[in-house]
């Protein structure tokens, strides 16, 4: 898999934890290991425009998804059996932004850290088709997401 993180937003981000991170999540997700995916890292400023000008709502917010290509999951966002990975495709892009992250993570009691990588997990799981507007999606998503963070934090406990 080819996962670029860009960081643009001047706050020092342990970006290699990211494209790990990234890789086991699209690697669970049964993603093709040709897709690419890009996660860019900004600044509350940066944020805030992409955010009103994609999204229609004022100020920064911690995560956005912007997929690229129309993948083939199956029916919904169903999540593929481990031996039949997604077609490659450019997935597109996750923007996090780290200072709305430490935020978020202060009130939640957990590190940045902790919290960007749930971001960056939740924006994927958009990526791949998965919402949370009806009671039904939020709790698949949410609890797909939560079994992937579980995961990871296993695997990276492993010596």
């Amino acid at each position: 898999m080819s996962i670029e993180v860009a960081n643009e937003s001047g706050v020092p981000v342990d970006e290699a934890a990211l494209v790990k991170l990234a890789g086991h999540v699209l690697g669970r997700m049964g993603v093709h290991p040709l897709a690419e995916l890009s996660v860019l890292i900004v600044d509350e400023a940066a944020m805030s425009e992409l955010h009103e000008r994609w999204m229609g709502e004022p100020g920064p917010t911690d995560v956005l998804a912007f997929p690229m290509d129309e993948l083939r999951p199956g029916a919904g966002g169903a999540r593929q059996e481990a031996d039949v990975p997604l077609d490659p495709a450019l997935l597109g892009d996750v923007v996090l932004c780290p200072q709305v992250a430490a935020k978020q993570a202060a009130e939640a009691g957990h590190s940045a850290g902790d919290e960007l990588e749930l971001l960056c997990t939740h924006g994927i799981l958009h990526l791949l088709g998965y919402d949370h507007a009806e009671p039904e999606e939020h709790a698949e998503m949410f609890g797909l997401q939560g079994e992937l963070l579980d995961a990871w934090r296993e695997v990276r406990r492993e010596p």
